[in-house]
C-alpha cells in the first residue's frame, strides 16, 4: 500500500476508470466498454475538468489505476451557508479490494473535503449494496436520509 498514489484523473485515465465502473454487476448494465472510447466519457472528463467544484480522482499504483471517484464541492443557503462534499462513483479494481484501499480512499476524500472547508460529507449508494452500506457506517458515515431519483 506504500506505493500509492492519488491524483486527479488525467484524460488518459478515462478508459480504466470506465472498465474499473463497468466491473461492478450494476455498473456492467450502464457502462459501455469499447476502443474508441465513447465520446460520452470524453465530454463528461472535459465538463468535470472545467469545473472547480469537481474533482475526478484515481488512485495509482505505479502505472496501474487500482482506484477511483470523485468528489463534488457543493455550496448552499442550507446549514448557515454551509459546504457539502459528496462522493460518487467509488471503485476499486478487484484484485485490491479488501485490502484496506477503500478505507484509505475515505481517508483521504474527507480529508479533501475538510481542506476545501465543508461542514458535511455525503455520498449516496444504491440499496442493493449491503456490503458497501456496512463499510460507510463503520466509517461513521449515518444512513439519515432517504433519496430518490428519476431517470430521464
Amino acid at each position: 500500500m506504500e506505493t500509492i498514489a492519488f491524483r486527479s484523473a488525467l484524460l488518459d485515465d478515462v478508459p480504466a476508470i470506465v472498465a474499473l465502473l463497468a466491473d461492478d454487476p450494476l455498473g456492467s448494465q450502464r457502462e459501455r466498454l469499447g476502443t474508441p472510447l465513447d465520446a460520452c466519457y470524453v465530454a463528461a472528463f472535459r465538463a468535470i475538468e472545467a469545473d472547480t467544484n469537481q474533482q475526478l480522482v484515481v488512485v495509482a499504483d505505479g502505472d496501474e489505476v487500482i482506484g477511483t471517484l470523485q468528489l463534488s464541492f457543493i455550496p448552499g443557503i442550507a446549514r448557515m451557508g454551509a459546504w457539502r462534499g459528496q462522493i460518487e462513483a467509488v471503485r476499486i479494481a478487484a484484485h485490491r479490494r479488501d485490502s484496506g484501499l477503500g478505507q484509505k480512499m475515505f481517508e483521504w476524500a474527507i480529508e479533501q473535503c475538510r481542506a476545501r472547508g465543508c461542514n458535511l460529507v455525503q455520498l449516496t449508494t444504491d440499496k442493493s449494496r449491503a456490503d458497501a452500506h456496512r463499510f460507510y457506517e463503520k466509517l461513521g458515515f449515518v444512513a439519515s436520509h432517504e433519496g430518490y431519483k428519476m431517470a430521464l
